[in-house]
């Protein structure tokens, strides 16, 4: 291992940001540890699993979702990233693209079209309950959102860069009122005369402010006195949400909650990032001295390698040990059983280490779709309809339209 981290270490180039690379390690392994934590199963009387939260029977944990929820220093850094990406690009902006979104889908379609393939298999093969079906579909297929909206916020990076230049980190705040203006609608005086299809036009400019404030970070307009503002004001708002206008303590949704903060992202959901967003600007020079630590540096560059495995294939990790046990040994504490003692808390700790190996033997595999699909292109474009077809199919089942 040692050896290892020093070949690591030789190969990174001086210019590396290690700090950003640090930030989004950290953010990427946030979202397992979430999911494996704040989400665990019911046993129906036929053996079926179905979801469930411990959020539902312990609301004093929402603080740990505060967290655990690093989706605005994931969109952050990847503005960042994408900003020096698309600065350092020599060719059309449409080519810049098409090699962003690539490397985003692939990876996609193949733990979708893998799932298609697997679903006959173990309901007619092997005699997986269709409930059980069910829930592993929405599992897998849950994380998979962020990639489409990442995909989109992508998309308008050269916006993003000109707003960047034009009013630094003052180019995020439109994105803040608009959201606001928004929350102020459903959850206001007026909330019963507004459509409920009104909270979808929080979606794009609700992720999108923290990608525009990493945009801004990667043009060199956010300074120290900004990440102050930025932490200190972001927590402020934060409170002010919670205790005064009464938003859930959850930044997760809870099963049985009228209201969600992340689905789509509430004012709450951006001021988290802003806070987030400060104190990452403020601890990047000391994060990055950190990592010029041989021994530390490896398990960054190695996470951030398989980033979109650990994204796509984490809930599999999970589902790869509770199916069997629900097959074979029904209710298995921690695993299989109801989240709702504080028992079953310290039991899913203890099983988190097993999810984490399996993800590392899946993604042993897995990880190949994270690179070119190497054929001609005629095997490669029937590659990827196979693929596409099959990944449309387990969407339409993970939604329950089949």
């Amino acid at each position: 291992m040692t050896r290892l981290a020093h070949r690591i270490e030789a190969r990174t180039p001086a210019h590396r940001d290690r700090a950003v690379d640090g930030l989004r390690a950290l953010a990427l392994l946030a979202v397992p540890t979430g999911h494996w934590l704040l989400g665990g199963f019911t046993l129906s009387a036929d053996g079926a699993l179905h979801n469930a939260s411990p959020l539902s029977s312990f609301g004093f944990f929402a603080p740990l979702s505060w967290v655990l929820q690093m989706l605005g220093i994931f969109f952050l850094v990847g503005g960042y990233s994408s900003a020096l990406s698309f600065r350092r690009h020599r060719g059309s902006t449409a080519s810049w693209l098409r090699g962003r979104v690539a490397r985003l889908g692939r990876p996609v379609l193949g733990v979708t079209a893998v799932w298609a393939l697997l679903l006959p298999v173990l309901h007619y093969g092997l005699g997986v309950p269709a409930d059980t079906l069910r829930t592993a579909a929405t599992l897998v297929i849950q994380p998979l959102w962020f990639v489409g909206v990442y995909t989109v916020v992508t998309a308008l990076t050269p916006w993003c860069v000109r707003a960047a230049r034009r009013l630094g980190a003052w180019a995020a705040a439109p994105l803040l009122a608009s959201v606001a203006v928004v929350d102020v609608l459903r959850y206001g005086p007026y909330a019963e005369a507004v459509p409920s299809w009104l909270s979808v036009l929080n979606i794009l400019p609700g992720w999108l402010f923290a990608y525009q404030l990493g945009v801004s970070w990667g043009e060199g307009r956010l300074a120290r006195r900004h990440g102050w503002a930025l932490l200190l004001g972001g927590a402020a708002l934060f409170a002010a949400l919670v205790t005064v206008f009464h938003y859930p303590m959850s930044m997760v949704g809870v099963p049985g909650e009228a209201r969600t903060n992340s689905h789509p992202p509430s004012l709450l959901v951006l001021a988290l990032a802003a806070a987030q967003s400060g104190a990452a600007v403020l601890l990047r020079d000391r994060i990055a001295r950190l990592l010029a630590r041989p021994a530390l540096w490896a398990p960054v560059v190695v996470v951030n390698l398989s980033a979109m495995t650990v994204l796509c294939w984490h809930q599999s990790a999970m589902l790869a040990a509770a199916v069997p046990a629900s097959l074979t040994a029904g209710a298995v504490p921690g695993l299989t059983t109801a989240p709702d003692t504080l028992a079953w808390v310290a039991e899913r700790l203890a099983w988190m280490p097993l999810f984490a190996l399996l993800l590392v033997l899946i993604g042993r595999y897995a990880r190949g779709f994270e690179g070119p699909w190497r054929a001609d292109g005629g095997a490669a474009r029937a590659r990827g309809a196979v693929a596409g077809v099959l990944a449309a199919g387990f969407a339409v089942f993970a939604l329950g339209l089949a």
